[in-house]
């Protein structure tokens, strides 16, 4: 084993270690609120320390590069909307979601509109949209495994799903805490480190992005192809065939053939193939994205179809998704009071700003440092090899690249326990329904934690890698077309009822996940019905607020006798005395 794969397993270790120690600081804890929602003492500083960890997921650490490598401008739209999401969440629902005293959207939802059928539904798309966010993060953990020591994904996927069941089942929300924190510090530093280093070296180059030609190879490389790709040129291309042979243009072509492809030519080239390019020569790029730098700095760049559809559903889903993330909404429970939710909301946008400038820096610098990604196809992987790409294989890049090996693993499992209290949460208050004894509650909490983890274990064994950014706007496209309506027209609008609430759901949420399935499974197609398919949320989120209100306003005799009073105790500050906590231990929210 190499001195940078012994370098990154050994800092994944101790990653591992460390969260599973601080995790144990909340071992002690003894009632359902402490395991749910830290007591609801967690301070604002803190808070936001913990929802930044838990919200920069896989998709934030390792696919937003990979999307600004492969894509350019085009790709920022998912920065800016997963940390604009943030500011509908602080608008619309942080602090009256404090004040209703739920622990669970589920919770929420029967607070406010009396209905079982309601909460069971909500509970369905919990888990739905957990355990799609959940896959990435643990493929995510299996790939970062696999790329800086070469060992199984497996080991990496089951590895990282046993540490994040361990910690929550020890602690709960408390301990989930403090990891949290730890870990947002920890990918920031290992994000900050490799982002300055080649920032460095690349300004002592004299390289720059605005060159009408394709990035070049900087010294001969050697790519295999691990699935089918159609390969766009930006220039003349010459590339030799490797020892492993390959397939090219449907034919199969001999080790050592050299084949010389012409500027703007489409090329099919079969999985395992093996292409050697020399020094100096053009990259391509993957059938429809950008193939030289000036293109890559042009919005709308690409030749895919419907682009700015797709961009514009990807806008709605990541602006309003964020506000129905169960996972990220838990996170405001565990608050004092709203005001604190609404401090923690404003730390979390500069926190989370940060962050992306880093991810968006080092996604550029990989177009120059790591070209190869964009003819093999895994652009996820930009962040972990670029250390060894700037200062090489020696001691310094082993080291660097140990530092970043960590931080992934830091936001795969700081992602993967928001998630997993989250679904646990939901499985124990209405799978099973135990007694209303607390520790009884906590022991099937525990239950569920373990229940809740072993679904996506195992999906994330038996599903083909997918694409995280991806993958995760899928999951956004879910909550924005579910929990959003329900949220903003539960907090805001005195006329929506049960059964409106029950019909905008499953009209949005049938729609979108239906999409997501089909998007998923590779069958969605061409044209803008493909898109909307593979980007539904520009179609469903609207739907589902209009089917919420038609029905509402049909139903309006069956809306609750005491929504005046509950929407008073929403909006009003704690301090006038009509706030009042879940009794412990009941398993519901006060009515």
């Amino acid at each position: 084993m190499s001195a940078t794969a012994v370098a990154a397993l050994t800092a994944i270790l101790l990653v591992a270690v460390a969260s599973t120690v601080i995790g144990t600081i909340g071992h002690r804890s003894r009632r359902t609120s402490d395991f749910l929602v830290a007591s609801r003492t967690v301070r604002p500083a803190a808070n936001a320390g913990a929802i930044s960890g838990e919200y920069l997921s896989a998709a934030s650490f390792l696919g937003v590069a990979g999307l600004v490598l492969r894509d350019g401008v085009d790709a920022l739209w998912y920065p800016v909307g997963y940390t604009a999401g943030y500011l509908s969440l602080l608008l619309f629902v942080a602090a009256p979601l404090r004040r209703s005293g739920a622990y669970t959207v589920p919770d929420f939802a029967e607070l406010r509109l009396r209905s079982a059928a309601l909460r069971r539904i909500c509970s369905v798309f919990v888990l739905v949209i957990g355990w799609l966010y959940l896959l990435p993060q643990l493929q995510g953990a299996g790939l970062t495994v696999n790329v800086v020591t070469g060992l199984p994904t497996w080991i990496g996927s089951t590895a990282a799903g046993v540490i994040v069941v361990a910690t929550v089942v020890l602690g709960g929300m408390r301990s989930v805490t403090f990891v949290q924190a730890f870990q947002y510090w920890l990918k920031l530093t290992a994000l900050a480190l490799p982002a300055i280093v080649a920032l460095l070296f690349f300004l002592g180059s004299g390289h720059t992005f605005d060159r009408p030609q394709a990035p070049d190879f900087r010294e001969r490389t050697t790519v295999t192809v691990d699935t089918d790709v159609q390969l766009d040129t930006g220039g003349p291309t010459r590339v030799e065939v490797g020892p492993a042979g390959g397939e090219v243009d449907g034919a199969a072509v001999p080790p050592g053939t050299v084949l010389s492809w012409g500027p703007g030519t489409r090329h099919q080239v079969a999985a395992g193939s093996e292409l050697v390019f020399p020094a100096g020569s053009p990259v391509p790029t993957a059938a429809g994205r950008p193939t030289t730098d000036a293109h890559w700095l042009t919005p709308l760049a690409g030749d895919g179809p419907h682009q700015l559809l797709a961009i514009y559903s990807l806008i709605v889903a990541t602006l309003l998704g964020t506000m129905g993330l169960p996972h990220i909404l838990g996170r405001f429970y565990t608050n004092p009071d709203g005001g604190a939710a609404r401090r923690s909301a404003v730390i979390v946008l500069a926190m989370l700003g940060v962050f992306y400038v880093l991810v968006t820096l080092i996604g550029a610098l990989s177009r120059f440092y790591t070209p190869q990604l964009l003819v093999s196809g895994p652009t996820d992987a930009a962040v972990l090899l670029l250390p060894t790409a700037v200062l090489g294989s020696g001691a310094a890049g082993a080291i660097l690249g140990g530092v970043v090996a960590a931080g992934a693993w830091a936001a795969f499992l700081s992602t993967s326990s928001g998630l997993l209290v989250s679904l646990a949460g939901v499985l124990s208050t209405d799978v099973l329904r135990g007694r209303s004894v607390a520790d009884m509650r906590i022991a099937d909490f525990r239950i569920t934690t373990v229940l809740a983890g072993a679904a996506p274990v195992a999906l994330a064994l038996g599903v083909e890698q997918l694409d995280f950014a991806e993958t995760v706007a899928l999951a956004f496209a879910v909550a924005a077309s579910t929990f959003c309506p329900l949220l903003v027209l539960g907090v805001w609008w005195r006329g929506l009822t049960a059964r409106g609430a029950i019909c905008g759901i499953l009209a949005g949420g049938i729609l979108s996940a239906g999409a997501v399935s089909v998007s998923l499974a590779g069958i969605g197609g061409a044209g803008w019905a493909g898109v909307l398919l593979y980007r539904p949320a520009i179609v469903t989120v609207p739907m589902a607020f209009l089917v919420m209100i038609v029905v509402s306003l049909a139903t309006r005799k069956h809306r609750p006798a005491n929504t005046d009073a509950l929407l008073l105790r929403l909006h009003a500050p704690e301090r006038l005395g009509l706030f009042r906590e879940r009794i412990e231990g009941s398993g519901r929210p006060p009515v």
